[in-house]
């Protein structure tokens, strides 16, 4: 069974830090690129950074750029969005996500599975 699961959300306040973590199994995690998500209330979902399974290349969202680092573990199957400089606009659910073969890394429509989400809530 394939499965996504976020941890680390949860609530902070404005310029705080929390990092998020992907753990996944029931697939080949190493042939896979992760992207990380989120959606907020009333708004479409936003791709904010990926991984590429091949070299590792890194892309963001320039709403979160300079402020977030995303980085993988192989060996753990596991994926991080180290999130700083946090801000009330960060607030959402996280969500994170598998693409077997991609071409436009934060297009959410590219990606095969998907976690459950979590929240992360930053209070001004």
């Amino acid at each position: 069974e394939v499965q996504l699961v976020e941890s680390g959300g949860g609530l902070v306040q404005a310029g705080g830090s929390l990092r998020l973590s992907c753990a996944a199994s029931g697939f080949d995690f190493e042939n896979y690129a992760i992207g990380w998500f989120r959606q907020a209330p009333g708004k479409e979902r936003e791709g904010i950074s990926s991984i590429s399974d091949t070299d590792g290349t890194t892309y963001y969202a320039d709403s979160v750029k300079g402020r977030f680092t995303i980085s993988r573990d192989n060996a753990k199957k596991t994926v991080y969005l180290q999130m700083n400089s946090l801000e009330p606009e960060d607030t959402a659910v996280y969500y994170c996500a598998a693409a077997r073969l991609i071409v436009v890394m934060l297009a959410a429509n590219e990606y095969d599975y998907w976690g459950q989400g979590i929240q992360v809530t930053v209070s001004s």
